[in-house]
């Protein structure tokens, strides 16, 4: 009748079936042995072991439920319970076997999504020591193999010796840039990065960054301008020096990656609330299934470019802690042979 019937029916089936006997033993008494019940001592009598019976048997089942539900939470729950405090069985009418079965399955479910996210997390971790082992040894033999042609004579030679500890310098200058790259990346993770926040016009701080990184796309013969619909005078609500920052590592990389003579194009929309920023090339883009990890710790795409082209690999990482530290979103869309567009949103100045 029931697929999972709850305590209160099957109790009441129970001390039904109990009182029904009662009934036919009582009717056999009067009838076949003698006895002198009226009808009214019969139905009292069929009525009061209905009513214990129920009352035994409800409290017996709970009782049993109770106990093995509790101590199917004790395994599935993170909290402790008390001696005496129910183990969110607040009413266990409300609990039946079919409403715990339920909650065993989506612990089970949840129990499952963890494993399979703590396994990725594994696996992240282990790439990530890799790939931070795989960036620090570059710089370090670097300066160890200058340093040591310069003991075995090296320094003896001007000409070698000037440009060998140039080489090592800058092998330095990159070892101290991942450093505190990765130091700036573990403060936003911890929440020790303070933003300062401050009202800006965000189309000149642009204007500022694409100056700076003027002889870089000169060089490349990449022309940067703003896309057409840009909105000039918006005041945004940010910290600039960061956001600027986020310009730069943006633009640079669209510099560096983007078809010679090609264009980076920075695009500023007005979104009431927030604005809407992109910065676009048309340079070699990025295969889709590079997409996901682009913001992760040294992920590169093309080892072989990236690491002509500088650069620690922690950039797009920097940049993704910046604006999501800004309670903002950054994302990327990308067609290989047709080029890239980040975009990020800010929230305007109300003032």
């Amino acid at each position: 009748m029931f697929k999972y019937p709850s305590p209160k029916q099957v109790a009441v089936l129970s001390a039904l079936l109990i009182a029904v006997l009662i009934f036919l033993l009582l009717i056999v008494f009067r009838e076949f042995r003698g006895y002198s019940y009226d009808w009214l001592l019969i139905a009292t009598i069929t009525v009061l072991v209905f009513i214990v019976s129920y009352i035994v048997f409800l409290f017996s089942i709970q009782r049993f439920l109770y106990r093995k539900i509790k101590l199917i939470y004790k395994t599935i729950s993170e909290h402790k319970f008390s001696t005496t405090e129910n183990p969110g069985i607040k009413n266990i009418e409300k609990n039946t076997i079919e409403e715990v079965e339920q909650e065993v399955l989506e612990w089970t479910g949840s129990k499952t999504k963890e494993i399979e996210r703590l396994k990725e997390l594994e696996l992240y971790r282990k790439e990530f020591l890799g790939n931070v082992s795989h960036e620090l040894k570059t710089p370090i033999f670097n300066v160890q193999g200058y340093i040591e042609t310069l003991i075995d004579g090296g320094v003896d030679d001007e000409k070698i010796k000037m440009l060998y500890l140039q080489r090592a310098s800058r092998n330095v200058e990159r070892l101290s840039k991942i450093i505190e790259d990765l130091e700036m990346i573990s403060m936003f993770e911890s929440g020790a990065q303070q933003l300062a926040y401050e009202k800006f016009d965000i189309y000149s701080l642009v204007l500022e960054v694409i100056d700076s990184l003027k002889l870089l796309a000169e060089k490349s013969n990449i022309q940067t301008q703003f896309k057409t619909g840009s909105k000039s005078g918006i005041m945004v609500y940010a910290d600039k020096e960061k956001i600027k920052q986020v310009f730069t590592n943006l633009i640079t990389n669209s510099i560096k990656y983007g078809n010679r003579g090609g264009q980076t194009q920075i695009g500023l929309y007005d979104m009431e609330k927030n604005i809407l920023v992109e910065v676009s090339d048309n340079g070699i883009g990025i295969e889709k299934q590079h997409l996901s990890r682009l913001f992760e710790r040294f992920y590169r795409v093309d080892k072989g470019r990236s690491k002509e082209q500088g650069g620690t690999g922690l950039g797009l990482s920097i940049v993704k802690h910046i604006i999501e530290s800004h309670r903002q979103t950054v994302n990327v869309r990308s067609t290989p042979g047709e080029g890239s567009t980040f975009g990020f949103t800010l929230r305007k100045s109300s003032v």
